[in-house]
Order: C-alpha cells, then sequence, then structure tokens
C-alpha cells in the first residue's frame, strides 16, 4: 500500500473481548461499516445490532443515554447539543397543527418563547398560567382539550416546587401528555413521578464544569421510538466528543450535588437574615412555600438560591459588580459560583397577570453555588451587600 493510500486507510487496532479500556473511548467516527453490502442492508432493516451514522446515534453517545435513563428511572432516551434542543425537539416531535398546550409563566425563557411564539406560528395554540394555579389547570384541561403540558419544577429563576404528583395526575386524566424540564432538579429526582417526558440541559449539573453544552430526552422506550425517527431527521444530536466530557463530568455527579446543595442551604440562610435582603427563595429553607413539596420529592434541594436585594436594579448592579467570588455569567451548575443580577433577570414577553405570576422583582438576584469553600461565599456576600445596601452582615 503506497503511502498516501495508508494514511487514510491506517491499520485497525483490535482490542481483546477480555481487556477492556476502564474509561469508554471516544468514537469520533462520523461514519460505521460493516463487512458487506448484505450485512449493512441487514443492519438497515433491523435484523442485526451496529451503527451506521452519527447523527443517528453513536457508542459514545450510546453509553451516556443508558446512564442517563437509568439515572431517571426511564428506559430510553436521546442527546442533543444543548438543553433548549431537548425541550424543543420533543414539542416538535409531538405536536401537530391544531393542536393545544398548556404552559406556565415562571418558566424558562426561551421555552415560553418556544410554545408562545414558534409553535403559535405553526398552528399550535397555547394557554400560559402560573404553576401554582392546579384549579385553572383543570377548568382548562377539562374545557379545552389539550395534547401536551408543559413545566420545570424548582422553576428558574424563582425556584416554585410544582406538586408533581397533583400536576400529573390531572394531566393524565384529562389525556394530556407532560413534558418537564428538569434541569435544575438534576438528573436523579423526580423519576417516581407519572411524568411522560424529561428534558434536560446537560450543560449544567450532569457536566458540571462550564465548558460542554449537550441535553437529554428522556422518556419510555415507546415514546422515545415514537419521536427518534422526527429528531434524527432535525439532527440536533450531541457530538461524541462532547458526550464523552459529559460522561467523565457525570462520575462526580453526586459528589458535586450533594456539595453545592450544602452550600446553597448555607448562603440561603444568610441571605435570610441579612438586613439589606427582602425575600429569599430556595426550596432547602423550611420557611420556604416549596419546602414541603421539595422534602417529599427531591433528593436535596439544588445548587440555586434566588433573592430579592433591597434597593432593586441600581443596589444589584452596585452588589453582583462588588463581587470577587461570583462571576456574573449566563448557566448554572458549575463549579465555579455565579451570580445573575436584576438587571439581566427582568422578564420580557410577560404582561398584567403574568408579570405577577413569574415572581421577578426590580431586585431578583440569582445565584448558583459552586464547590467554593461556603463561608467564602458568605464572606463575599457580606461584603458586597455591605458595598450595595450600606449594611453590614
Amino acid at each position: 500500500m503506497r503511502k498516501r493510500t495508508r494514511v487514510n486507510h491506517p491499520a485497525p487496532v483490535t482490542v481483546p473481548p477480555d481487556n477492556r479500556p476502564l474509561v469508554g473511548p471516544i468514537y469520533q467516527s462520523v461514519k460505521f461499516a460493516f463487512g458487506s453490502v448484505e450485512e449493512t442492508r441487514r443492519f438497515l432493516g433491523g435484523g442485526r445490532a451496529g451503527f451506521y451514522y452519527s447523527r443517528v446515534t453513536n457508542p459514545t453517545l450510546r453509553q451516556l443515554e443508558g446512564l442517563l435513563a437509568e439515572l431517571q428511572g426511564r428506559e430510553a432516551c436521546l442527546l442533543t447539543g444543548s438543553g433548549v434542543a431537548a425541550v424543543t425537539m420533543p414539542l416538535l416531535a409531538l405536536l401537530s397543527a391544531g393542536d393545544h398546550v398548556v404552559y406556565f409563566a415562571e418558566m424558562y425563557p426561551p421555552t415560553r418563547a418556544i410554545i408562545g411564539g414558534l409553535l403559535r406560528r405553526f398552528g399550535v395554540a397555547s394557554t400560559m398560567l402560573s404553576i401554582d394555579d392546579l384549579e385553572g389547570l383543570e377548568r382548562i384541561l377539562a374545557s379545552t382539550p389539550t395534547r401536551l403540558v408543559a413545566f420545570e419544577s424548582p422553576t428558574n429563576p424563582v425556584l416554585k416546587v410544582a406538586d408533581l404528583e397533583r400536576l400529573t395526575a390531572l394531566s393524565r386524566k384529562h389525556g394530556a401528555f407532560t413534558l418537564m424540564d428538569n434541569t435544575v432538579a438534576g438528573v436523579h429526582n423526580h423519576g417516581q413521578y407519572d411524568v411522560d417526558v424529561f428534558a434536560h440541559s446537560l450543560t449544567k449539573f450532569a457536566s458540571g464544569h462550564g465548558d460542554v453544552m449537550g441535553g437529554a430526552i428522556i422518556a419510555s422506550r415507546k415514546l422515545i421510538r415514537a419521536m427518534r425517527e422526527d429528531i434524527v431527521n432535525l439532527g440536533p444530536t450531541l457530538d461524541p466528543h462532547a458526550a464523552y466530557l459529559i460522561q467523565r463530568g457525570m462520575k462526580t455527579y453526586f459528589v458535586r450535588w450533594e456539595a453545592q446543595c450544602r452550600g446553597a442551604l448555607r448562603v440561603a440562610e444568610f441571605l435570610a437574615a441579612h438586613p439589606a435582603v427582602a425575600r429569599v427563595r430556595y426550596p432547602g429553607l423550611p420557611g420556604d412555600s416549596g419546602h414541603a413539596l421539595a422534602q417529599r420529592q427531591m433528593d436535596g434541594a439544588g445548587g440555586l438560591v434566588t433573592f430579592d436585594i433591597r434597593g432593586g436594579l441600581e443596589a444589584g448592579t452596585r452588589f453582583a459588580n462588588a463581587l470577587r467570588l461570583f462571576t456574573v455569567a449566563a448557566s448554572l451548575g458549575s463549579t465555579e459560583s455565579l451570580v445573575v443580577p436584576p438587571a439581566m433577570q427582568q422578564p420580557h414577553g410577560l404582561e398584567g397577570a403574568q408579570l405577577r405570576w413569574s415572581d421577578i422583582g426590580p431586585g431578583t438576584t440569582r445565584l448558583s453555588i459552586g464547590l467554593e469553600d461556603p463561608e467564602d461565599l458568605v464572606e463575599d456576600l457580606a461584603q458586597a451587600l455591605g458595598a450595595a445596601c450600606g449594611t453590614a452582615g
């Protein structure tokens, strides 16, 4: 074989069956081949196992899919290139023109935009409620044939906790699918509830290091099979190297989750006692409106703490600028602590009652707690609040 040919056809390396790598390899290949046309046709006809094209699936993705499905208590998973794609793909695969969706004002803004904007352009009607208004949900479901109820818990950013048992029971009673963005609660929570489709941004707690994006759609094998063709054809598949990095992040997932929950509780307790803070939202606090539900539904209250700073937008800006350990940045769940100040938090596309339901005020500030020592974080928060509001704490 001449050198120009050999560089495109290197000799393969075969790993013996009893000599497995301890860490799963990255299958950084778009294409997979069989030994003959006949075997290729057998695979394409469903007659044998294997892989063919990485937009459909890939061994590296398959390993991560199996892990996430098991943690979420479901049978199957599809990986996507971002969390928003993980929310959007089931909406596109499950809905048709003329269908009706119920969603909530407290949801992640891109999800609201997709349901209330993009889907409306394609003939999908929708009704927005507050996640607290289960009576209103029942009235809508009883009066309007509804295909899907989309929600999240705890909500981002104000951390309201949905009553999952009641919400899913109402949806099932009236024949509606449920789609839950479970990102803030992590991939190990809420599998015991009758949720049809879970969506996750793996960019957050699953990856954990702020260096890779990804999403996951997790459901029964039957439902994933029903959505797979549409989703594969739309092409949001995660890259194998990104899947490998997320798989690596998952090895420390529970260690990080538990440490971030402890840090978040310490921060929330400090903020709740500070005179510059009007209100703290954290389900781990006994006085929080969602505490009882979170205790019943979740393992750990999560790594986000949201609070309202006295003095509104201006005080919130001074506070964020004075922080030394918290970085002003989007996203959450990474090892570094982050802050989204009020100036970056104000809701768009909501009006009237919807604004009240969102529960975002002029001083609403979201913290994502990382892996720093909680006492260092508290000291940083104390000096920043003092600089912003002229108080000590």
